[in-house]
């Protein structure tokens, strides 16, 4: 089996640059603020790593983990392991040393390869194993792991459907990690998205902020620009500062972040008076967290242009729905239609389909879904049937086949018997002026759940809770609004910005304890 990109048949992820190679070799395809690479000389940094990998003992079916930020020798890493039909286990190298041992352990990795000259997490973790330091043409400096002997490699094939390009992990900061094993096959689907839905060109400069250890970051950002010509600038870590030089100095066309890197791009832009509706962007996109209607509205004000939305999962490598670019834009929140070729529905608690409109559990299918849970062949078996994936979000689709994401099924808070969905009251909150972002969770009272909100204010900001309370309750049904409303100066997030909900709840169980522990009885 071969998948079609733009035509052309391909079987694994490091052939979307060859067209280009051939077409464009001097074309610029990546860069980030210390290196750069044309077409022509990624080709030659992924064949030279490649060659390396093999001396360092990489095997076809091998792991190999790479403890990183976002740079060009991610990408040129990526490629390298794809030639030799090993797995890209790519990870944030800002995690703890525990997290990066889970994984190395988990996914019984060859080698751990780290990069040191954007993160010095990354220097931190060699340094602690003892990795040696090495210096590979066109691709930089890197530390390499200890060879781990006793690995087993999986075993290889030749259809791009059934071998793993890439394994991404969805948790593993408490309980057992999970391992989303990404084929070939549904990495170059989602190239082809991004050529066909997002209408990425080489006359395209994306701005890559989106970390590569994360599914949009590594399949849509990284590949998606390449397989399409385009090029794409990296950068580490996101700053609003270093966004706006993007967009108003260096050209960028293409930038899709997650809504807090649009909240604080407009906080940003206020503080210091910049203009950034002088861009050059054509195509601005929010992904990996909720959108409020009045976040899209503000910025899209502010930058004269349209947010649009989409929705996925590191499961469906990750796009499910997005909204299409210049045929319809929405004024609303809906993360737009399926992208063609992926079907979906939505599934009431007895397992049948809902009514158009109605809340149901979201389910997908098509050639986005992963290959599965590495290890773990009961979990696999739970999310996946008869070719259908369990997403465990709820959603609606309108009358116009635009899907509605309302939240995380286990995220429902069920309050006297009445549904609340966290991002209802998110959204009410989100439009208090000063407001950042805010996270909505449920707390258990008594047979009960009660709604408890923590909110993050603009710097300097000072929020009115009281205030805020009556704000909310202008809008919102009684049963929906928050018992308690808590300020605080930033909420836990993820390095790619989204809002980590299960520390707040961790959290807030620690705040439930002290006020017990302080007033007693009360």
């Amino acid at each position: 089996m071969t998948v079609l990109l733009n035509g052309r048949p391909l079987r694994r992820i490091h052939n979307v640059i060859d067209p280009w190679v051939s077409a464009s070799p001097d074309a610029p395809a990546l860069l980030d603020r210390t290196a750069s690479l044309t077409y022509r000389q990624l080709h030659e940094a992924v064949e030279g790593a490649a060659q390396r990998l093999g001396e360092l003992g990489v095997r076809p079916g091998d792991r190999v983990l790479v403890v990183c930020e976002n740079c060009v020798a991610v990408g040129v890493l990526l490629l390298a392991l794809s030639r030799l039909d090993a797995w890209a286990v790519v990870v944030n190298a800002r995690l703890s040393p525990r997290e990066i041992d889970t994984f190395a352990e988990h996914s019984g990795a060859r080698r751990v390869i780290y990069t040191p000259d954007v993160s010095l997490e990354a220097g931190a973790h060699a340094r602690r194993v003892g990795a040696k330091e090495e210096f590979w043409p066109l691709t930089g400096r890197l530390n390499i792991g200890p060879l781990n002997g006793p690995a087993v490699a999986e075993q290889t094939h030749t259809d791009p459907a059934e071998q793993v390009a890439v394994m991404i992990y969805t948790s593993g900061t408490s309980g057992s990690p999970k391992g989303v094993m990404l084929t070939h096959s549904n990495l170059l689907f989602i190239s082809e998205v991004a050529r066909s839905v997002r209408l990425l060109s080489p006359q395209d400069t994306v701005y890559g902020v989106l970390p590569m250890a994360h599914v949009v970051g590594l399949s849509s950002q990284l590949l998606g620009a390449l397989a399409c010509g385009s090029k794409l600038f990296i950068e580490s870590r996101y700053s609003a500062e270093a966004l706006a030089d993007a967009i108003l100095k260096r050209g960028a066309t293409v930038f899709v972040g997650v809504p807090a890197m649009f909240s604080k791009l407009l906080e940003w832009s206020r503080a210091n008076g910049v203009d950034i509706s002088r861009h050059q962007l054509r195509s601005v996109g929010a992904a990996g967290s909720p959108l409020t209607p009045e976040l899209k509205a503000q910025i899209e004000a502010a930058m004269q242009t349209t947010l649009q939305n989409s929705y996925g999962l590191t499961e469906t490598s990750p796009t499910i729905c997005q909204t299409l670019l210049l045929s319809a834009p929405r004024n609303d929140c809906s993360v737009g239609p399926p992208v063609p070729g992926v079907e979906v529905r939505m599934m009431g608690s007895d397992g049948r389909d809902v009514a158009r409109g109605e809340v149901g559990e979201l389910w997908v299918r098509g050639p986005n879904v992963m290959k599965g849970y590495y290890r773990a062949s009961d979990l696999t078996a739970e999310s996946i049937q008869d070719g259908w994936f369990n997403t465990r979000d709820l959603a609606r689709q309108g009358e116009d086949g635009g899907v509605f994401i309302m939240g995380r099924t286990r995220e429902l808070i069920i309050r006297s018997g009445f549904n609340v969905f966290p991002v209802e009251v998110e959204q009410a909150i989100n439009s208090y002026p000063g407001v950042v972002q805010s996270a909505v969770i449920g707390r258990p009272a008594e047979g009960n759940e009660q709604v408890i909100a923590y909110v993050e204010p603009e710097a300097n900001v000072y929020v009115d809770t009281d205030d805020l309370d009556r704000w909310v309750r202008q809008q919102l049904a009684p049963y929906k609004v928050p018992a308690e409303i808590h300020v605080i100066e930033k909420l836990p997030a993820a390095p790619t910005g989204k809002v980590l909900k299960g520390n707040l709840r961790e959290l807030d169980v620690l705040r439930s304890a002290e006020r017990r522990a302080t007033h007693p009885g009360g």
